[in-house]
């Protein structure tokens, strides 16, 4: 082969082999662009799913908010704060320190519950136990302490936010008829639910109706219990929720005698749904009974009965009640004990009780917890 015919075949080769490797070249960039864009299709679709993945979280999350917020609408939770004895007046007219007295000095009936005043507003019902008349009528007993207070002292318990009182004590007859029922009339004319003394209350919250009755504990005879047993399952048929008040026990007890226990249970089993207790100027116990509470003794609050008493805890106890849809089934929530000393004052009564702060709540939230064990122990 000449010269110039190899030169040729060489220049052909060269040629080939610049075409193959060009459209290897080429195959090859378009087999990673190509594997590149599966990768990123790959990717996008991971990313999407993830995303649509949180989104379908979110609505899962925002059904089960709605969810919740729609549980939250169909149910209605009634909250019951309870005091115990609120002696407004005393048994002097105006002498020294007496309730009477003080009430003139500060000429504020708003002065009484002002240390109490944002949790009893919170609440849907407040219930205490107003011991004494509130009358200028009548005709005072012959028995040692006789308590009496202005008929102006509704508004001790309006600007105080307390709305129902029980009236079924030793000291709501000290003057008389005339006396017991011009204290009916002046609570009704201030809005003011009473009960107690063969008299029921009820009262509507939201749709729920709260029946209200109130009895003096000093006996568990078969007649008083087959009353209180009657009353509890008629009212039954006629509300959502019975609270029953007790002005029982024994003065300065620590603990329930036989007969707060009997009667207490008796209202829980005859339907009664909370059971509360006042009268031995004292902190009682606890108990809870068929998954139901019974609070033995409040103590005192605004107690005009005495100058300056030697022990001045007290508490404010708050149960919730939650009711479904049908207003039938209740839920009880936990109770709440807020500690409360019955004076700002260490060495007098000045009437108006204040919430305990510090040691001083931790004490009396032992106290509590004490004197509930010793009962269900």
């Amino acid at each position: 082969m000449s010269n110039k015919g190899r030169k040729l075949k060489v220049k052909k080769e060269r040629k080939l082999l610049f075409t193959f490797t060009l459209c290897s070249l080429v195959f090859l960039c378009t087999m990673i662009f190509s594997l590149y864009k599966m990768i990123e299709v790959s990717r996008s679709s991971k990313n999407m799913d993830s995303s649509e993945g949180n989104i379908l979280l979110k609505n899962r999350e925002s059904n089960k908010d709605s969810l919740s917020k729609v549980k939250d609408v169909n149910e209605t939770i009634i909250k019951i704060s309870a005091v115990g004895d609120c002696t407004l007046g005393s048994d002097t007219d105006d002498r020294g320190n007496s309730f009477t007295s003080v009430y003139n000095k500060k000429d504020d009936p708003s002065y009484f519950f002002s240390g109490v005043k944002n949790i009893l507003s919170s609440d849907s019902l407040t219930i205490a136990n107003l011991e004494g008349p509130l009358t200028t009528r009548g005709e005072k007993s012959s028995k040692r302490f006789s308590f009496r207070g202005s008929p102006e002292y509704t508004k001790i318990l309006t600007t105080g936010s307390v709305e129902a009182v029980n009236l079924a004590n030793n000291h709501s007859m000290d003057y008389g008829q005339i006396a017991y029922d011009d204290t009916k009339k002046y609570l009704k004319g201030d809005g003011i639910e009473y009960f107690g003394n063969n008299e029921k209350s009820i009262i509507e919250k939201n749709g729920i109706k709260i029946g209200l009755l109130g009895y003096k504990g000093w006996s568990s005879s078969n007649q008083i219990k087959k009353n209180i047993e009657l009353e509890i399952k008629r009212l039954k048929s006629e509300v959502n929720l019975i609270i029953v008040s007790f002005h029982w026990g024994d003065e300065r007890a620590k603990t329930p005698n036989n007969i707060q226990k009997s009667l207490g249970k008796l209202a829980i089993d005859s339907g009664a749904d909370l059971v509360l207790g006042h009268h031995p100027h004292v902190i009682q116990g606890i108990e809870e009974y068929n998954g139901k509470y019974i609070v033995y003794s409040l103590g005192n609050f605004s107690f005009g009965g005495n100058t300056n008493p030697k022990d001045k805890d007290s508490f404010i106890y708050q149960q919730s009640f939650k009711f479904d849809s049908s207003k039938k089934n209740i839920k009880i929530e936990t109770p709440l004990t807020i500690p409360v000393s019955i004076s700002s004052s260490e060495g007098s009564n000045d009437y108006r009780p204040y919430i305990l702060e510090g040691e001083e709540k931790s004490r009396v939230l032992k106290k509590i917890e004490e004197r509930s064990k010793i009962i269900n122990y």
